[in-house]
């Protein structure tokens, strides 16, 4: 139970993986972060009293006459000039609400595992009641996380309610991410000014354009060094992340749940609790993620089983369903040591184009007269786990779903929104709409043991409200949590990709209750070297799903050759999107290599600490995965361009071991045209950590674009 406040808890110091937290809980006030970042050992009372008085900045001309104090929920009340925690009104009043801490409970202080604190508050005049909770995790990640409650009669309206945290002076370089569909997560930088720097996602899901991970830093922070803080919001609807700096110097960054025109408003005593908001201190941007990944990890509900090798027919058949040819391309996926396949859309009814049938799913009895029994026992017969693609939250109005229930489907005001792939969104806040969806789904997965869901989500949700009522984005995204949580409680052993037009909806909050996400639609493996790069700066690689593309992309239309496409795949959960049948015997033979090798590697792969290096010449990008003891790891040398000099400079591994000795070998499988190796390669390729992490190696003479693996192995 909560204690009142007390004097020992007035400050109070978290540790944990390398990072501190300390927070100012005195005098009945939310907290305030007093230093998030580089741990600063073991302090006592009198050593937090010192930094808590170190921190109390001079009161300048023209300012508030009190030192401006910065809550974790910021407050207007008490001189905050910039974006509120708490912004919401009760017909006009209760704006600013000012709440008085009456119970504080603090767990784990002393620990070097990290803990948590939280505070509960009140505001008698504005009816309000307040819990703020933040946490530091064992890997150094910190999550925090408001709820209001409304104590007085009359509706209270909830614009935003927003976390946020201090950053330092120093903190001055943005990074965060924009992009587009088939080219997702691509960063961008820039100054952090006075003013805000504002990412609305305002798609109804996480958008293919959104900032992921909205990181301050020093200037000239890269993946090896330079102090950075970033934040995410783990919400898969609309939401905010923004960076933002007053005339007063004082910088912060924060995000939260982005709500639309009275999407929330609480009767008495409703709660509204938004969601996790998640902070991460780095000592560059590689020890950033790290913290990401092994939060991960750390989970109980993280896959625990290798990742299958997995073979998705969409760009081998599209809709074109024939038994015979689906078989084949499953014995093909088996012989060359494929362990899923997934069967793509257009296997439920009136599904022969994209333009009817969404939301009838039932198998289609004229292309499956026999079910899917035949092409499931044959997958199973050859050693392979099934899976099956779903688009859950999605109508067509071709379709028989619609012509049943128009009213299910999400509109504005009475009329339906523009459509989007000729589709409309469901709306599974309607109880029968959710139960229907959740029985048809429980029905199909059930029948044919289904393994794992493709679970994809092809618009953005426009003008998306409940028929006849107001805005449903919020109520929608809970909803779709509840139905993946329903069929994980159903099906206990169901893997759930999240693929949503391609690489939406990437965020810590699906990923709670799904397995992997589809990166990108776009397998192009020169598009993906970066897209991989960059996505890793949120989720490890095992959970990012990577697929070997066929020879001329179905996105782009680039041509390359079967080692840059499956090189490329390798880092993330490898996979295979190609018509096995336009593969010769020798691309057969070279698959079934590289999927062996994958199998021998993903336990390092999916295990291991990222690592990103820091390049000089941009058509060159170096990047691996270092087992956590330090005895394994694996290296990937990747040429995305031609440079304007000849040689572009020694490749070095980072972060192994100094002063282990490590066998470095090269990995080709088939043939790479214009691929010449350096003389050291055919040595006995032994070198110490310290010298490839500080001098490196010479790297191949690589043709525009390829990528050789390299297996460094502790001697």
């Amino acid at each position: 139970m909560p204690t009142e406040p007390t004097t020992q808890a007035d400050l109070v110091h978290l540790t944990a993986g390398g990072v501190s937290l300390v927070l100012d809980c005195s005098e009945d006030r939310l907290p305030a972060v007093l230093h998030w970042g580089a741990a600063l050992g073991p302090l006592d009372v009198a050593a937090l009293r010192a930094l808590a008085e170190g921190d109390v900045a001079l009161v300048m001309p023209n300012e508030v006459d009190a030192p401006v104090r910065l809550a974790v929920l910021p407050e207007p009340h008490r001189g905050w000039s910039g974006r509120p925690g708490l912004s919401g009104h009760r017909d006009g009043r209760d704006w600013s609400p000012a709440f008085r801490v009456t119970a504080l409970d603090v767990t784990g202080a002393g620990s070097d595992q990290g803990g948590t604190v939280v505070a509960e508050g009140i505001d008698e005049t504005a009816g309000l009641a307040v819990r703020v909770t933040v946490e530091l995790l064992p890997s150094g990640l910190v999550r925090a996380r408001a709820a209001v409650t409304n104590r007085a009669p009359g509706a209270y309206t909830v614009d935003d309610l927003t976390i946020a945290f201090p950053v330092p002076e120093r903190a001055r370089e943005l990074l965060d991410f924009a992009g587009r569909w088939g080219k997702e997560r691509t960063p961008q930088r820039r100054e952090l000014v006075v003013g805000t720097h504002a990412r609305d996602n305002r798609k109804g899901r996480t958008g293919t354009d959104a900032a992921t991970v909205l990181t301050a830093g020093e200037p000239g922070f890269g993946f090896a060094r330079g102090e950075v803080w970033g934040v995410h919001t783990a919400w898969s609807g609309d939401h905010r992340h923004h960076a933002e700096r007053l005339s007063t110097g004082s910088q912060v960054i924060g995000g939260g749940e982005l709500l639309l025109p009275g999407e929330v408003r609480l009767a008495e005593d409703a709660t509204y609790e938004g969601p996790w908001v998640y902070f991460a201190y780095g000592d560059g941007l590689d020890d950033q993620a790290r913290r990401f990944h092994r939060w991960l990890r750390s989970r109980p509900q993280h896959p625990r089983t290798p990742r299958p090798t997995t073979i998705n027919v969409w760009e081998a058949v599209y809709f074109d369903h024939d038994l015979a040819r689906l078989i084949d391309l499953a014995e093909r996926a088996a012989r060359i040591g494929v362990e899923r396949y997934v069967l793509d859309d257009g296997w439920f009814r009136h599904r022969r184009d994209d333009h009817a049938g969404l939301g009838d799913w039932y198998v289609d009895e004229d292309v499956w007269p026999d079910g899917l029994g035949p092409i499931v026992d044959r997958v199973r017969a050859l050693g392979m786990q099934f899976g099956l693609w779903f688009e859950p939250e999605m109508v067509n109005e071709d379709s028989g779903l619609a012509r049943a229930h128009p009213e299910w489907i999400m509109q504005a005001d009475g009329r339906l929104p523009v459509r989007s792939r000729d589709q409309q969104v469901l709306d599974l806040a309607i109880p029968e709409a959710f139960d229907h969806v959740a029985e048809r789904m429980t029905a199909i997965i059930g029948e044919y043991g289904v393994d794992s869901v493709k679970w994809d989500h092809n618009r953005d949700l426009v003008e998306a409200g409940h028929p006849g009522g107001g805005a449903a984005v919020h109520e929608q995204t809970l909803a779709t949590y509840r139905l993946m949580a329903l069929l994980k409680e159903r099906f206990p052993a169901l893997e759930i990709e999240s693929c949503s037009s391609g690489g939406g909806r990437v965020d810590l909050g699906v990923i709670e209750h799904t397995d992997r996400v589809w990166v990108s639609d776009d397998i192009d493996p020169l598009e993906r070297q970066q897209m991989h790069r960059w996505t890793q700066q949120l989720l490890p690689p095992e959970l990012l799903g990577a697929h070997i593309a066929s020879g001329t992309n179905h996105t782009t239309g680039r041509n390359h050759d079967l080692a840059f496409r499956a090189g490329t795949a390798l880092v993330g959960h490898l996979g295979i999107e190609w018509d096995l049948v336009q593969a010769s015997p020798q691309q057969e033979q070279d698959l079934t290599a590289w999927t062996a090798l994958y199998k021998e590697l993903r336990s390092v792969l999916h295990g291991g600490d990222l690592v990103r290096m820091d390049e000089v010449d941009d058509t060159r990008l170096v990047s691996g995965t270092v087992s956590p003891d330090r005895q394994r790891a694996v290296f990937f040398v990747a040429s995305v361009g031609r440079s304007e000099v000849s040689h572009t400079g020694r490749v070095r591994f980072r972060d192994l071991d100094p002063d282990t000795r490590y066998r470095v070998d090269p990995i080709v499988i088939g043939e790479v045209h214009g691929l010449r190796g350096p003389a050291w390669w055919s040595g006995d390729r032994v070198f110490s950590g310290r010298v490839l992490g500080t001098v490196g190696v010479q790297p191949p003479d690589m043709p525009a674009e390829c990528v050789v693996p390299f297996r460094l192995t502790a001697i």
